[in-house]
């Protein structure tokens, strides 16, 4: 790049349009949705790390006063990933179920009448012990692609890569000092600054408007228009802090 060339904002100090509104608190989040009449929605998780669902009963559930829907994976036609638990379990807290009420209070009761019978079966909670041919499996239908080739047998490895620049060998051999060292670390995500929340609203027109705290505008919208069979306009607009997107 010649040291000539004037750029209009590398090497500048752009302002942030939404910076004044998140500084002095009038930024409106996700959560902060001023819908009065809006149903609000509450999980049923599950409180083992790995069992069979035999059986899910929401009769009672959804038979309560104030309820409008219970849903649970059969529900859903589309799942690219386990957000709610199909067949069984995978982890402790993995979403069973989810009630939509006039308030979170009769969504709790609801959550409170779902009963489901488990078949609890060996967690892997050693990444170590998940390795091993004989750990128990977590995804059946989960085959590991090592070095660029599916494995015959479903396994708890996703993928196996490796990373060689160089003759290692030869490297380690010829060095004056090697030191061997091996590191772990636990899962880890970023912190936010809102809670997670997410506001939809279906109008008599057919349109959807989704707001949700997401900075991956596309893939709700790609998510949403296959659970729901609907197709989404291209429409983001970052409004005070949420995005949203409508049909």
């Amino acid at each position: 790049m010649m040291q000539s060339q004037k750029l209009s904002v590398i090497g500048t100090r752009p302002i942030r349009h939404d910076g004044v509104d998140k500084v002095i608190g009038r930024a409106q989040f996700a959560s902060d949705m001023p819908f009065s009449d809006a149903l609000e929605c509450k999980i049923l998780r599950s409180p083992l790390a790995h069992a069979k669902i035999k059986h899910i009963d929401i009769t009672d559930a959804s038979s309560l006063f104030g309820v409008h829907a219970v849903v649970t994976a059969a529900d859903f036609p589309y799942q690219d990933a386990k957000v709610l638990a199909t067949d069984k379990v995978l982890y402790k807290g993995h979403p069973i179920a989810a009630v939509a009420a006039v308030n979170s209070h009769v969504a709790q009761e609801a959550i409170n009448l779902i009963t489901v019978d488990y078949e609890s079966l060996s967690p892997v909670l050693d990444v170590r012990e998940a390795v091993k041919t004989d750990s128990p499996i977590l995804h059946t239908d989960l085959f590991t692609n090592s070095l660029g080739e599916k494995v015959k047998v479903p396994s708890n490895v996703a993928e196996h890569v490796r990373f060689e620049l160089g003759d290692v060998e030869t490297a380690f051999a010829e060095a004056d000092f090697v030191l061997e060292r091996e590191f772990s670390t636990a899962t880890v995500h970023p912190g936010y600054i809102e809670p997670d929340s997410a506001t939809a609203i279906w109008q008599i027109d057919g349109e959807v408007r989704i707001w949700s705290n997401t900075r991956a505008a596309f893939v709700i919208r790609d998510s949403m228009s296959k659970i729901l069979n609907l197709s989404f306009r291209n429409s983001y607009h970052n409004y005070r802090g949420r995005w949203s997107i409508w049909r």
